[in-house]
């Protein structure tokens, strides 16, 4: 393929020579020579290091500096990054895993830990599969070409099980569709949907516009299965968005559901005491990828062993001190805060002591969002509540503002629910271990603000 058909499959100006592309579509850090480099923005020292390794071409949203006028590497200018890497993602799902089956899963919630659950599953039982989520890292948002260069080195697996945002944006800029188009682009058999919750506010307004979103991804199906969550009212309304899908749904009253164990059928697959977490979100993950993975015909023996041999994913309900019982999951948003404490509530030891993280540089509007909800699940629970900037180990882009640490509070005050406020993390949970006895549980919530809490509470514990 040339440069300048590259360019209009892209919606994009050539500016630079039309030279032939024989490489893989990758990040500047991972180039090789004949590459093509998809970055949202590029300067002059870029468009250097891409020169010295090779590449045949920069696609970017975004020239800065001098990086338009050096002509050492052709640029292709574009209008949306995200085009051009769904195409990417395309072309090199075509070129390098033509004959895989392919799987999109996407949601508010817990489509991290299905996807994976989903792809270790296919493992357990003996097949390849490719995923973009795994237990060091999240390469799920598909707004660069990192899943494209896995793909290209991937081997040609049988199964891609690919997670897709289900709201994404850049600069504050939504991009629209995002689900559709990355979907699309994969052309899946199956689209696996957990489900439609407020995240991500200033992308999206509403729940309606969160909707929209994700459905997305059942409206890309051309073919194959819709996996929906039943227990979701919004999630079953995507079964009649797509007349060429067919929808399979899992939870309450379904063929996939949990009563005292996961069951299929009349078959019980996996006991209450087999299951390697029993949060509420946990469960309902699991659903998911039995559901999935029937519908990809796997055998309920392959399937049990899988689940049963799962391990999870880095702070869902992760199990950190057994005295006090630490448990620390990534809540961050108002349906993961209130499932959490519910399932934390439901497994309590002696008191319970919550902290907090607040989400930084995030808004006013998900931090009211989230206080709500930790107001009403923890009111008449009689916890113990700190509440904490992290301001000690978060970045600038993580950095807890003046205004969101005031709308925080001041719904715990219009709530009547009290609480410690503690500007740093380590002293946070100094206190919280300080003060719980062996008996209690202490649950750690939060996004990027509660991410250090496990090196730090193994500090703490190894200066006592």
């Amino acid at each position: 393929m040339r440069l300048g058909e590259l360019a209009e499959k892209v919606s994009g100006k050539l500016i630079g020579d039309d030279a032939e592309f024989r490489g893989r579509f990758t990040t500047l850090g991972g180039a090789r020579e004949g590459d093509v480099v998809i970055r949202h923005w590029i300067d002059d020292k870029g468009v250097k290091i891409a020169s010295e390794k090779g590449v045949s071409a920069i696609i970017t949203q975004y020239p800065r500096g001098e990086a338009s006028e050096l002509h050492e590497v052709p640029l292709i200018l574009v209008d949306r990054i995200e085009v051009a890497n769904a195409f990417a993602l395309s072309w090199s799902v075509k070129n390098f895993a033509p004959s895989s089956r392919r799987v999109i899963v996407t949601g508010t919630n817990g489509k991290s830990t299905t996807t994976h659950m989903i792809t270790h599953i296919l493992r357990e039982s003996g097949r390849s599969a490719y995923t973009n989520t795994d237990l060091r890292s999240e390469f799920n948002t598909l707004i660069d070409p990192v899943v494209s260069q896995q793909i290209s080195e991937s081997g040609s697996p049988e199964f891609l099980i690919i997670e897709v945002s289900e709201v994404q944006g850049w600069l504050g800029r939504v991009m629209r569709d995002h689900a559709y188009m990355m979907a699309s682009a994969v052309e899946p058999e199956m689209a696996v949907i957990t489900n439609v919750a407020m995240d991500h506010i200033g992308l999206v307004d509403s729940l309606d516009d969160v909707f929209r979103e994700v459905s997305g991804a059942v409206r890309a199906l051309k073919e194959g299965v819709a996996v929906l969550n039943a227990d979701d009212p919004r999630v079953r309304e995507m079964a009649d968005i797509n007349p060429h899908a067919r929808a399979v749904f899992y939870g309450s009253g379904t063929e996939v559901r949990y009563d005292e164990g996961i069951y299929c059928g009349d078959e019980l697959l996996v006991s209450p005491h087999e299951l390697p977490l029993r949060g509420e979100h946990f469960i309902q993950n699991t659903l998911a990828a039995v559901a999935a993975c029937r519908g990809l015909r796997l055998s309920l023996d392959d399937i049990r062993d899988g689940v049963r041999t799962y391990r999870p994913l880095k702070r869902r309900f992760s199990v950190l001190m057994e005295k006090p019982l630490v448990i620390d999951d990534f809540a961050h948003n108002p349906d993961g805060i209130r499932s959490t404490v519910r399932s934390a509530l439901k497994t309590l030891k002696g008191r319970l002591w919550v902290v907090n993280a607040i989400r930084g540089s995030r808004g006013e509007e998900i931090n009211l969002l989230n206080a709500g909800a930790l107001a009403e699940s923890l009111k008449g629970a009689g916890a113990e509540l700190i509440v904490t900037a992290s301001s000690d180990l978060v970045d600038r882009q993580n950095t807890v503002l003046e205004n969101e640490r005031r709308a925080f509070l001041g719904v715990l005050e219009d709530n009547g629910i009290e609480y410690k406020y503690i500007e740093t993390l380590r002293e946070s949970l100094k206190t919280v271990l300080d003060a719980a006895s062996p008996s209690d549980t202490v649950l750690l919530l939060g996004a990027q603000g509660m991410d250090p809490a496990s090196k730090v509470l193994k500090e703490i514990m190894g200066n006592s």
